[in-house]
């Protein structure tokens, strides 16, 4: 499957892929078209988008996006969190998928988009100094804090798809964006849900899936739940963890 998100570029790859192919047979070079056909259907795979299960245990935190934890450390004061958090960072590869999924059952707090430079996402400071596009995320009935997903992009990646809205409800495992080409995705945990990491820096993660923490609702926090769901807020609080 190719996402959606996608479509005009993988409409754009195909069309031009086809042309060119077709244009190298007419003119004899067939043999071009060994290497046009196999370009065409490679970048068309920037834009996978496979169906995954993701984990059903209890309290468990998943990966926001495929590729290989680059860092992991702890930030003293978050802001977006109002407090400590433990960032776990992750580079995308052009071998990756680009889906962004969320990390927990979850709703979305606030997103923030951030105009910025446009450097290879390897380097320090493309984390703090690149296009990025954050995600607050609160639990759904208890509205405290949680988590946040910052989507950021690369040198060559430079168009981040978010398609979700604040105060939309997201589950574990659902698909919140892409970063078209790949670059840099990074999970932040908030320090007082005692986060339990289950990864290590260089170990290969794949979005939706990899268990990155278990952590530990706050059970005293007063449920505040939205009008439309005031009646199912109990059932909701039970699925939360």
């Amino acid at each position: 499957m190719l996402s959606k998100h996608a479509k005009p570029e993988c409409i754009t790859i195909a069309a031009v892929g086809l042309m060119v192919t077709v244009a190298v047979v007419l003119v004899g070079a067939w043999w071009l078209a060994i290497l046009t056909v196999p370009l065409s259907l490679g970048l068309l795979l920037f834009f996978r988008d496979p169906e995954r299960r993701t984990p059903s245990q209890r309290g468990v935190m998943v990966a926001p996006a495929d590729g290989r934890i680059t860092s992991i450390h702890e930030v003293e004061h978050f802001e977006p969190l109002e407090g400590p958090a433990l960032c776990v960072r992750i580079f995308l590869s052009v071998f990756d998928v680009h889906i962004n999924y969320s990390p927990y059952h979850t709703a979305v707090e606030s997103i923030t988009h951030t105009p910025g430079e446009h450097l290879n996402a390897l380097s320090p400071e493309s984390a703090e100094d690149n296009e990025n596009n954050l995600l607050v995320l609160m639990h759904p009935n208890r509205r405290y804090k949680m988590a946040a997903v910052r989507q950021v992009a690369g040198m060559i990646a430079r168009t981040i798809v978010c398609h979700v809205h604040e105060d939309q409800v997201l589950q574990r495992g659902q698909r919140i964006g892409l970063i078209k080409l790949g670059s840099t995705a990074e999970l932040y945990i908030a320090k007082d849900l005692s986060p339990k990491l289950r990864v290590q820096p260089k170990q290969k993660v794949t979005g939706g899936v990899t268990v990155v923490a278990q952590i530990t609702p706050k059970e005293g926090a007063a449920i505040i739940a939205r009008p439309e769901e005031s009646e199912n807020a109990a059932e909701n609080e039970a699925a939360s963890v």
